[in-house]
């Protein structure tokens, strides 16, 4: 489930930033993410397993930074391209688990992303038509899906713990920090 998950990441970042950069600046930019992934997957591994939601989340930023740096792109529309290829492998994983030791703590969470992934889509069609969202700039998907998710992970933390390897009460805090940052970005690209 792991090659499929990285597979469907790369054509999706691909297919979706094709029309606006060469494929040379898209696999680099993958290339760079999906480094930063296996680097925090392997410290964690070796050091911090409880943390390795977040060594990966870290290194997979860490790795998007440098692309959009070292090539100029756009941040808003490559985010939104990356973390939305990033739904389905997620999806994987929780699939994956259910399978190996059936609960119905993995089914609801590949439920879950799979509703995020539809929840993106339906933005991603209709945003420019949102009366609140006059700015009209791409990115808002992206954004209201990304902040949806590290919500639902700051409710989780807090209500149902068992649910996801989560490091401890810092889960919701650093959740809710990421999800609250998400937002503003969005309060803030809606008035642009």
């Amino acid at each position: 489930m792991v090659l499929i998950g990285g597979a469907l990441f790369l054509f999706l970042v691909w297919r979706r930033l094709k029309e606006d950069y060469s494929a040379n600046i898209i696999f680099s930019l993958e290339f760079f993410v999906l480094a930063g992934v296996l680097v925090g997957f392997l410290v964690s591994l070796n050091f911090l397993p409880a943390w390795g939601f977040w060594l990966e989340a870290f290194g997979a930023f860490l790795g998007f930074s440098f692309g959009i740096f070292k090539f100029n792109l756009r941040f808003f529309e490559t985010f939104e391209a990356v973390f939305v290829a990033f739904l389905p492998w997620i999806s994987l994983f929780y699939l994956n688990n259910f399978f190996k030791s059936p609960g119905w703590g993995e089914g609801f969470l590949f439920v879950f992303n799979l509703l995020l992934i539809f929840l993106f889509d339906f933005t991603a069609r209709r945003y420019k038509n949102f009366s609140w969202y006059k700015s009209g700039r791409i990115g808002l998907a992206g954004l209201l899906t990304a902040g949806v998710f590290f919500l639902f992970r700051a409710a989780i933390a807090t209500i149902l713990p068992f649910m996801v390897s989560f490091s401890g009460r810092s889960e919701a805090i650093l959740s809710g920090i990421c999800a609250f940052s998400l937002f503003l970005l969005i309060f803030n690209l809606a008035k642009a």
